[in-house]
């Protein structure tokens, strides 16, 4: 088995930190939206899962059941939080593939991984 050349190697890891980087930055400023309730509660999330924005349809606050407005604010924002993490595996996740194999990291020719 040929020996991996690792001067390539290493090039390959730094440009895969650097895209990496990169795309954790675009991540801020990329944004999802998801909303619970018919669109009664909706809020904006972003790609590095900070929760930006929440808008309540005011036909959504029922001061005799505050429960139901508790929970439609829970379910939009653990929506909009999955979106956001879905969005980041994506952005990331074809960085890391960059470079081949199970992992990203197999191409390497490094043993183990």
């Amino acid at each position: 088995m040929p020996q991996p050349n690792m001067q390539q190697m290493l090039k390959q890891v730094q440009k895969m930190q650097q895209d990496m980087l990169a795309a954790q930055e675009k991540l801020k400023t990329e944004e999802v939206d998801a909303s619970a309730g018919g669109g009664m509660v909706t809020v904006k999330v972003s790609g590095d899962l900070v929760v930006k924005a929440v808008t309540i349809d005011p036909e959504a606050i029922d001061p005799e059941d505050p429960e139901l407005l508790q929970d439609l604010v829970l379910a939009a924002v653990n929506e909009g939080i999955r979106a956001a993490q879905g969005l980041a595996e994506k952005r990331l996740g074809g960085i890391a593939g960059g470079l081949g194999g199970p992992g990203g990291l197999g191409g390497l020719g490094i043993p183990g991984l």
